[in-house]
């Protein structure tokens, strides 16, 4: 796939041979899987890889930033890999795509559809990818069994900011992000954004190759708490 191999190139990311086969075939299986259980709206080869590859994967360096300046602000163990949960992960974007490319996090997809869990299930094994584990329940289900486990909760267009925010909260450990992957910021949303409970650390504009689309990344700290 020359569109994936040059959109990559675009971003200045050099995968592993290993890393772009599994893209490709994640991305068969998802047109495979879309033509009877109708997982995403975005079809034909060229937008798939631009609107679900490449935006997912465009996000990395940002994260893996934000990650490792988090590290300094709390005790790791060097090999202790990011553990990262996906809410409403639906077709398995953006945390499949990552997975593929940074096998050494850990990644939880929280997505409560049958059918959408079935597809993840089923690229878990055909790609097997032993750095995933899919959570078939809601939320709220979720945080009850894996609540503070978490360096980072990120999604990409689940639900509107103010509401992810209050869902992603219970995963994080102390020192955890949020990531939220976002089309178009609108200062309507932006403020109802809790100010005494969350930090925006950065807006950072996604750059796609080719496309003259708007993409931003989101991403927000908990306040410290301070005791008199």
């Amino acid at each position: 796939m020359s569109v994936l191999t040059d959109g990559l190139e675009g971003l200045n990311l050099n995968l592993s041979p290993r890393a772009i086969v599994e893209l490709e075939l994640f991305l068969l299986e998802l047109e495979r899987w879309n033509q009877v259980h109708n997982l995403t709206a975005i079809v034909g080869e060229n937008d798939s890889i631009s609107l679900h590859l490449l935006d997912s994967i465009a996000i990395l360096p940002e994260i893996a930033d934000a990650l490792q300046a988090q590290q300094g602000s709390q005790v790791r163990l060097a090999d202790q890999p990011f553990k990262i949960a996906d809410l409403g992960s639906g077709g398995g974007l953006p945390a499949i795509p990552l997975a593929i490319v940074m096998p050494e996090w850990r990644f939880s997809l929280i997505e409560k559809v049958r059918k959408k869990t079935a597809f993840l299930q089923h690229l878990k094994g055909k790609l097997q990818l032993n750095n995933i584990e899919i959570v078939a329940k809601r939320a709220e289900e979720a945080a009850l069994t894996e609540a503070g486990r978490f360096d980072a909760v990120i999604s990409r267009a689940f639900t509107n900011l103010a509401d992810f925010l209050r869902l992603a909260e219970p995963f994080l450990n102390p020192s955890g992000l949020v990531f939220a992957m976002k089309a178009r910021l609108t200062q309507t949303e932006m403020s109802a954004v809790a100010k005494d409970q969350w930090r925006l650390v950065s807006a950072a504009p996604v750059f796609l190759p080719n496309r003259s689309v708007e993409r931003h990344l989101l991403t927000f700290a908990r306040m410290r708490k301070s005791f008199l």
